[in-house]
């Protein structure tokens, strides 16, 4: 009982410190939460580029700080900042700091899941024992799923962060699968977005990219069929 309120009042200070920290950003300046959600609603990424720009000499580590933020928090899509960052920076230093800056994000947003709801998830999957098969799966397999699932472009990060996180997969096999995972699709997602801002310049790259980003998701899903077909004979 001593150890689940000890538990409880860590996770309490936890979200303070969280909670000072927004306190702190927003007395320094009001203003920054509604230009960033502004900003970040408005989809375009001209807009979210020029807005990295304003930071001048800061702007990558803003850069930076922001794509972690949002992977952490799994919304708004990291497509949009990791192709502006590809604009701002040039594409391959822009891929580079996009995918070291969400493997950071979705790292952090699985200690933060696990710490906080992983005893909650614990105590519902000991009632049901097909949850318990699929937790001991996701601890045996952990690795090659989360890394596949990351492999694929567009899939939500935040749904990846909590399936992780509320998994017994652990903290190495999950950020080694993030930190390889991410690469290619992190790469396809800001190439894309690139060319299409700047299509004009090369519309044969936007293509390629397209059809590279089908290629990804049609062998997933075509994985994932042939997986569940081996199940059901195994079975």
């Amino acid at each position: 009982m001593q150890k689940k309120r000890s538990a409880a009042t860590i996770k309490i200070g936890a979200v303070l410190i969280m909670l000072i920290l927004f306190l702190i950003i927003y007395l320094i300046n009001p203003a920054f939460f509604n230009e960033l959600w502004a900003v970040c609603l408005s989809g375009d990424m001209k807009q979210v580029a020029d807005y990295i720009n304003s930071f001048g000499p800061w702007a990558m580590v803003f850069s930076f700080l922001l794509v972690l933020c949002v992977n952490a928090i799994g919304f708004p899509p990291a497509i949009i900042f990791s192709s502006a960052n590809a604009l701002i920076f040039g594409i391959v230093p822009g891929i580079i700091l996009a995918w070291l800056a969400e493997t950071v994000g979705v790292v952090i947003s699985f200690l933060l899941l696990r710490f906080l709801f992983r005893d909650a998830a614990e105590e519902v999957i000991a009632k049901y024992s097909y949850l318990k098969k699929i937790d001991d799966m996701s601890g045996r397999e952990g690795f090659k799923i989360m890394l596949i699932a990351r492999l694929v472009p567009y899939l939500p990060s935040g749904l990846l962060n909590a399936v992780g996180a509320l998994s017994k997969m652990s903290l190495k096999d999950y950020t080694l699968a993030a930190l390889i995972g991410k690469l290619p699709s992190t790469a396809i997602e800001a190439m894309i977005g690139h060319d299409a801002v700047t299509a004009s310049e090369n519309p044969y790259r936007l293509v390629f990219n397209i059809v590279l980003a089908v290629v990804v998701v049609g062998s997933f899903l075509l994985y994932e069929k042939r997986k569940k077909k081996q199940q059901k004979v195994e079975e």
